[in-house]
C-alpha cells in the first residue's frame, strides 16, 4: 500500500513555493514567539516591561482624547480587555500576512519581527518609568521571534523543494516530518513561554490583598441603614461590592506591589519630607468612611459610579505632619506604573473633608485593581484628579511646576464633581406595563449632599421623588418615583437639586474637560 503526498508548489520559474497555509501558520507562530518570549522574560524582570504592554501603554498615551472616550463610552470598564484583543488581532494578521509574503523568501517575515522589535523598544524607552532592563525583553523578542521564522521558514521550503512524484519518496517524507516536528516543536514551545510568563506577571508581590488583614478604625464606621438604598425597586445596592466596583485606569497590565516593599514618599515644598512604610501607616490613626466615586469620563446616565467604605490614613495628619509651604497648590501623585494626578492642597488639608490614603475596601484588603496596596481616595473631586491608585510619591507643588497626566491632555485643573441624576429602571428603549410604573435610580452630588430629586413624563409637570435614607452628603443617593404611563411611547427625565440649592443644569455638556452635564433621558413603551 502506498501512501501519496501532495505534490508541492512551485514558482513559474520552478523555484520551490511554501504552500499558502503553512506560509501563514509560519508567520504567525514568528510573532507569536516572540510576544511569548518577550511576556517571559519580562515576567523574570518587571512585567509590565513586556513588549506587547510597552505598546499597548504607549497606544494609550498618544491615543487622540476622542478616541479614548469613545472607547469609553463603548466597552466601559472592558476598554482594556478591548485594546489587548484588538492589538492582538492586528498582531495576528500582520503575522499571516508576512508569513504570506515569505513564501519564497523568509526576507519580509523576518523584516516584519524587526520591525515590531524596534517598535517595542522605542514603546520602551518612552515609559515615564522606563530603564535599561526594560530594553532586554524588547531585544529578546523579535531575536526569539526572528530564530523561530527562520529555522521553521527553512524547513517548510526545504519540503517543498523535496521530489513531489505520485508516490511520495522518502526524502519528502522526511522533509514533511522535519517540518511538522518543528513547528510542533515551535507551538508547544510558545504555548509553555507565554504561559509561565502570565503566570510570573501574576505572583511577583510578597505580599498580596487576600494575605493582608486591614486593622479597624477608631471610632468604628456609620451603619449603613436599611432605607439607603432602593434596590427592591432596580437601583444599585448602596455599597458596591468590590469586583462591580467600576475601574477606569491607565494600566495595562495592573501593577503588582508588595505590600512588605511599598513605601510612600511626602516631598517638595514641606518643612519635613515624610516617609512612610506599609506598616508604618496602618499604624497611624485610621477612618472608615463610606465614600462614591465619580469618573470624569462618566456620560450623562453613566454607570462610572460606584460607593464603597473606605479605610485609610487621613491625608490632612501626614501634610500637617510634613508642614505644607504657603504657595503650595497642589499635591502630585505618582503611581508605580508612572501615571500622575494633581490634587488641591484645599481639599487634601480641609478638615471637614475625609480624604485619605486608603488600604482597605469595604472590609478588605484594596483589590489589586484597585490600588492595593494604597490609593488616594478624596472625596467630591473626579477620580482623575483624586483616586490615585497604587501610589508611591507625593511631591506639594505649583500647579505649573508640574502639570499631571490628564491636564496634559486637556482636561481641567480642577474637577469638582457635578450635580447629576440618572433612571436606572426602567432600562431605556423597555417595555413596561401602562399604568403606574416606578421609576427609580440614583444622584449624587458629592461633598455637597442631594435633597430633591424630580421626574417627569413628555415633558410635563415635575414631580418630587422619594429619596433613600441619607448616609452622608459624600455618598450617592437613592430614589424612586410612581409614574402613570398610558399605552404608547414616551420619554422619561429627571434632574437632582444639591444641599446648595443648585438645581442641575439641562444644559448638554460633554465629559471633556471637567465632566458631563444634562438632564438623563429615556425612551419606553407602555403596553
Amino acid at each position: 500500500m502506498t501512501t501519496t503526498a501532495p505534490t508541492p508548489p512551485r514558482s513559474e520559474t520552478g523555484d520551490p513555493v511554501i504552500a499558502r497555509p503553512w506560509a501563514a501558520g509560519a508567520g504567525l507562530l514568528g510573532v507569536a514567539s516572540a510576544l511569548a518570549a518577550g511576556d517571559l522574560v519580562a515576567g523574570l524582570l518587571d512585567p509590565p516591561s513586556s513588549p506587547f504592554l510597552a505598546v499597548g501603554n504607549q497606544f494609550i498615551r498618544m491615543t487622540p482624547e476622542w478616541l479614548k472616550q469613545f472607547a469609553i463610552a463603548t466597552f466601559g470598564t472592558y476598554d482594556k480587555v478591548a485594546l489587548l484583543g484588538g492589538m492582538a488581532v492586528v498582531i495576528a494578521l500582520a503575522g499571516v500576512v508576512a508569513g504570506l509574503a515569505s513564501r519564497r523568501t523568509p526576507t519580509p517575515g523576518q523584516g516584519v519581527i524587526i520591525a515590531m522589535g524596534v517598535l517595542a523598544a522605542v514603546a520602551a524607552t518612552l515609559a515615564p518609568t522606563f530603564g535599561v532592563l526594560d530594553l532586554v525583553p524588547a531585544v529578546a523578542a523579535p531575536a526569539v521571534g526572528y530564530g523561530v521564522f527562520t529555522v521553521l521558514h527553512r524547513a517548510l521550503l526545504a519540503w517543498a523543494a523535496a521530489p513531489g512524484q505520485h508516490a511520495a519518496p522518502e526524502g519528502t517524507g522526511l522533509a514533511r516530518r522535519r517540518a511538522l516536528t518543528l513547528a510542533g516543536v515551535a507551538l508547544a514551545g510558545t504555548a509553555l513561554a507565554g504561559a509561565l510568563g502570565r503566570l510570573l506577571a501574576g505572583s511577583g508581590t510578597d505580599a498580596v490583598p487576600d494575605t493582608v488583614v486591614p486593622p479597624a478604625a477608631a471610632p468604628p464606621p456609620p451603619r449603613i441603614p436599611a432605607g439607603a438604598d432602593f434596590a427592591a425597586s432596580g437601583t444599585p445596592s448602596f455599597l458596591t461590592p468590590n469586583d462591580s466596583f467600576y475601574r477606569i485606569d491607565t494600566a495595562l497590565q495592573v501593577p503588582r506591589v508588595g505590600a512588605a516593599s511599598w513605601s510612600v514618599r511626602i516631598h517638595g515644598m514641606v518643612e519635613r519630607e515624610v516617609t512612610l512604610t506599609f506598616d508604618q501607616l496602618r499604624s497611624r490613626r485610621l477612618i472608615e468612611k463610606p465614600i462614591t466615586m465619580t469618573c470624569v469620563s462618566n456620560p450623562v446616565g453613566g454607570d462610572l459610579a460606584s460607593t464603597a467604605l473606605f479605610l485609610g490614613v487621613p491625608l490632612v495628619d501626614l501634610l500637617m505632619e510634613a508642614g505644607v509651604q504657603p504657595g503650595a497648590e497642589q499635591v502630585f501623585s505618582t503611581s508605580v506604573d508612572g501615571f500622575t494626578t494633581g490634587t488641591p492642597v484645599t481639599a487634601l488639608t480641609d478638615t471637614g473633608r475625609d480624604a485619605m490614603l486608603a488600604i482597605g475596601m469595604n472590609g478588605k484588603a484594596l483589590p489589586v485593581e484597585h490600588g492595593f496596596p494604597v490609593r488616594m481616595v478624596v472625596p467630591g473631586l473626579y477620580g482623575y484628579v483624586s483616586g490615585c491608585k497604587w501610589i508611591t510619591d507625593m511631591e506639594v507643588t505649583t500647579w505649573d511646576a508640574n502639570p499631571s497626566f490628564w491636564e496634559l491632555r486637556g482636561w481641567s485643573r480642577e474637577a469638582p464633581i457635578k450635580t447629576q441624576s440618572r433612571i436606572d429602571v426602567p432600562r431605556s428603549e423597555a417595555t413596561v406595563p401602562a399604568g403606574r410604573v416606578v421609576v427609580a435610580g440614583t444622584a449624587w452630588a458629592q461633598h455637597t449632599g442631594i435633597t430633591r430629586v424630580e421626574v417627569r413624563a413628555d415633558g410635563g409637570r415635575w414631580q418630587s421623588a422619594e429619596l433613600a435614607t441619607e448616609v452622608g452628603i459624600d455618598t450617592w443617593r437613592m430614589w424612586q418615583a410612581p409614574v402613570d404611563l398610558a399605552p404608547g411611547r414616551h420619554q422619561l427625565q429627571v434632574r437632582a437639586t444639591d444641599r446648595s440649592g443648585y438645581l442641575q443644569t439641562a444644559q448638554l455638556q460633554d465629559v471633556i474637560p471637567d465632566g458631563a452635564t444634562g438632564w438623563h433621558t429615556i425612551s419606553v413603551t407602555a403596553a
